[in-house]
């Protein structure tokens, strides 16, 4: 397959990360013609999860993805060859580590306690039996674990502790979710024990991500002639079996509202993105508050509800999409038009915007945490405008002091909440006047840390596969976390080097931090101490 025909297509459903990492590696390193790639995306943007823009009334991005170092090598491969759109002769990933050398993350106020206590985050609180809990997760197989919860593994005193509030915010836990993915986390990010109390391995980019990451890959992708087709949800996928041979023969789509379909030819090759952690997100204002949309009203788990019953190896969807309560979170982004809250923060905290990563009040019945970025954060944005994003873990609980849960809140109110634990209440007339608070509810937005068993998710390439491969989060990757960019991009990789069979190209190992003995002693340092 790594002889593809010139003739060849290649069809990538979905418009985010993971499809346009599929499409660089297809030019990149499978020699693939860019303008045989079509990118089919229902929406009018290219993106996906990875979302940042400027609303008539404020800016907004449902999520803050803080990148890593060591971990993330599949993604720092793409990037190193993506320039950015300032200067061609600079990479993203180079820009990235330029702005994290002058702007390093040294949070001084990660957990603050009750009457904006700043408090001792490096004590991690961790006595004997949380750390030999700990030990019996990791050292447990996945298919002994199987699909039990955070929460069948740990005593109360664990879930107490600064270590389990700074993790779970950090990668937004529940104690509910997969004691799999938790394992897997903890193993991933190994490295990052010994400085979670100042978040100091973070690697954060320049603007937003959608600015940053994603409309440099996408310019690249056009220049090399890649076909972003918008307005098209693919609904449906044919298949055909034979002597143990599946390819994908026909997909069903709607393009403009209209039934259509594409026939793939028999040097064609279809990437099909499964499952949406944004799927039906709803957007507030600082009067209204978001809606909880429990009915799949956009569509984003169709595609792969309809396979899923074609095929016993393709996945379970409904292990993911079908606990709303469990997955679900609301995150809110502030635009500030006056630097009155910016300054009282960085007073407190003693971080400068771009420097702290996140601060999270711990004793918040929300469990709200917050981060200040290094301003422009967003393309465009003027200079005497500042943003601040948070979220909030426990959406049904009521705040401590609106009175009212989360999700029900308006921007106004959830204003007045931050304030209240800022201790800077005195100031929320002024700060009010010239805020603007966006709050999005999102209610899949943790789904893939389900708990879950092996067969739940399908393999990136399914058994006997000759020419589909499927993307994003809900697919398989052993020891790789969820949640992650990388994860949609290290799948993507999986998919072109499989199905091109691109033997010569090697896809970067799994980061071990236990494998470094330096770091391995760090860790163990840090969980004695």
């Amino acid at each position: 397959m790594a002889d593809a025909p010139r003739s060849s297509h290649a069809y990538l459903v979905g418009g985010g990360i993971a499809s346009l990492a599929a499409a660089a590696f297809l030019v990149r390193d499978a020699d693939f013609p860019g303008e045989r790639i079509h990118i089919l995306e229902e929406l009018p943007i290219a993106g996906g999860s990875m979302d940042g823009r400027g609303e008539p009334a404020g800016y907004v991005t449902r999520g803050g993805r803080m990148l890593e170092e060591e971990a993330y090598t599949c993604l720092w491969n793409l990037l190193e060859t993506i320039p950015t759109l300032t200067d061609e002769t600079v990479s993203v990933r180079e820009e990235i580590t330029e702005f994290n050398a002058k702007w390093p993350t040294d949070a001084r106020a990660r957990l603050i306690g009750r009457g904006t206590t700043i408090l001792d985050a490096a004590d991690y609180g961790l006595d004997t039996r949380d750390r030999l809990e700990l030990t019996r997760l990791l050292v447990l197989p996945e298919a002994v674990i199987g699909a039990r919860r955070i929460e069948d593994f740990f005593s109360p005193h664990f879930f107490a502790t600064n270590f389990w509030t700074m993790w779970r915010t950090t990668f937004a836990f529940q104690n509910w979710h997969s004691a799999i993915e938790l394992k897997r986390y903890l193993l991933r990010f190994m490295q990052e024990f010994p400085r979670m109390h100042t978040l100091a391995g973070v690697r954060r980019t320049r603007l937003n991500q959608f600015d940053s990451i994603i409309r440099p890959l996408r310019t690249w992708l056009e220049a090399r002639g890649v076909v972003f087709e918008y307005g098209v949800r693919v609904t449906d996928v044919d298949f055909t079996t034979e002597d143990g041979v599946r390819r994908a023969q026909r997909l069903r789509l709607e393009r403009d509202g209209h039934p259509d379909t594409c026939e793939l030819g028999v040097d064609d090759y279809a990437f099909l993105t499964l499952g949406s952690m944004t799927a039906d997100a709803a957007y507030g204002s600082d009067d209204t508050a978001p809606e909880l949309v429990r009915t799949k009203r956009d569509g984003g788990w169709r595609l792969w509800e309809t396979l899923a019953s074609k095929a016993d190896d393709f996945g379970r969807p409904t292990t993911f999409n079908g606990n709303v309560d469990e997955a679900k979170w609301e995150s809110f982004t502030l635009t500030l038009r006056d630097p009155l809250l910016l300054h009282r923060i960085e007073e407190l905290s003693g971080n400068l915007p771009g420097t702290g990563a996140l601060m999270t009040f711990k004793d918040s019945n929300w469990l709200m945490s917050v981060v200040v970025p290094h301003a422009p954060h967003f393309d465009g944005q003027p200079a005497d405008v500042c943003t601040v994003w948070g979220y909030g873990l426990f959406t049904d609980r009521d705040g401590d002091f609106v009175g009212k849960p989360m999700a029900e809140a308006t921007g106004r109110e959830i204003l007045t909440e931050l304030l209240g634990h800022l201790g800077m209440s005195d100031i929320e007339e002024q700060v009010a006047a010239t805020t603007t608070v966006i709050p999005v509810m999102m209610p899949y937005i943790t789904s893939q840390f389900a708990p879950r068993t092996v067969h739940d998710r399908p393999p990136v390439i399914p058994r006997g596969s000759a020419n589909f491969a499927f993307l994003g989060q809900f697919t398989e990757i052993p020891e790789d976390v969820v949640f992650t960019v990388e994860y949609s991009v290290r799948g993507a990789m999986h998919a072109v080097y499989g199905l091109f069979g691109l033997d010569n190209r090697e896809i970067p190992g799994i980061y071990h931090a236990l494998a470094d003995p330096t770091t391995a002693f760090e860790v163990l340092r840090a969980a004695l101490a």
